[in-house]
């Protein structure tokens, strides 16, 4: 019986080292886990950029998770609930006058991917000369788009804005000189423009890349004027500003960085979407 007790003794010493070998394996393997991202993006290209992305940041332990968005407004709330991880869909200065907007706001950019050309569109005229006097050149309602826009009109001669006028920043209000009388409408949400433009409304109308895009419009052969790639409108990694220094963050705007997505960009959308490295 003695012996009996003692075999029963090891087998349990035993199973128990084995138990608490077990645990440790998979402490271990608990290291090399993949960490979940979850970034929102609206459709294109942010989110067909991030889908490219998606392996490359597998490899270095990323398991990217995209959430897909339809506007411009949820896609930086969401973030700052917290419910997403960060977000790509916006340019810098886009989040500027969000943060002016809302105070509560501690969002920054983790690093700068590519420029989406803005882009005029007709489907009356072939370039913005043709214009006639007064013809409606139809707007974002987004009072942070005006003043890209605007420059765009004035780079393209049709309008000049007044002196010292931070362009940026510049409104309808601010035009100086408009020699074509032409009357710029800011009455439509960016993402029903495409809709504005199909249904043949005014004579003109300024769209944002991303939607043209995502309609099978291509800013560099489609619109009668498009923005030059030397753009300040670098749409970003919006991110917490707690989150900055993540490690998955830094590894997703690297992999963004990297030449296989940036020749990705390149081939995909034959400079319609041009990227950045900063």
């Amino acid at each position: 019986m003695k012996t009996s007790k003692k075999l029963v003794a090891s087998l349990l010493t035993a199973s128990l080292a084995l138990g608490l070998a077990a645990c440790g394996s998979d402490d271990s393997k608990g290291d090399d886990k993949e960490t979940k991202l979850v970034v929102g993006a609206s459709n294109v290209p942010h989110a067909e950029i991030l889908e490219e992305a998606k392996p490359l940041l597998e490899k270095e332990g990323v398991d990217l998770e995209i959430k897909t968005y339809q506007d411009y407004v949820l896609p930086n709330k969401n973030l700052a609930d917290e419910e997403i991880d960060a977000n790509y869909f916006q340019h810098q200065p886009y989040l500027d006058q969000q943060l002016k907007d809302n105070p509560k706001y501690d969002i920054v950019s983790a690093g700068g991917i590519h420029v989406e050309p803005m882009a005029v569109y007709s489907k009356k005229y072939k370039s913005l000369d043709e214009l006639p006097d007064g013809a409606t050149i139809i707007i974002s309602n987004s009072v942070a788009e005006q003043g890209r826009i605007l420059s765009l009109l004035e780079a393209n001669g049709l309008i000049t804005l007044k002196e010292g006028v931070d362009k940026t920043a510049a409104e309808i209000k601010d035009i100086d000189k408009n020699p074509k009388n032409v009357k710029i409408e800011a009455k439509v949400s960016p993402e029903m423009l495409v809709q504005t433009y199909n249904n043949d409304e005014g004579d003109a109308i300024v769209i944002n890349a991303n939607y043209a895009l995502d309609a099978d419009l291509n800013p560099t052969k489609d619109s009668i004027a498009i923005e030059d790639s030397n753009s300040d409108y670098v749409n970003v990694i919006a991110v917490n500003a707690k989150d900055k220094d993540n490690e998955s963050i830094k590894k997703l705007v690297d992999v963004l960085h990297s030449k296989e997505i940036q020749d990705f960009i390149l081939e995909e959308w034959d400079g319609s979407v041009v990227p950045v490295d900063k």
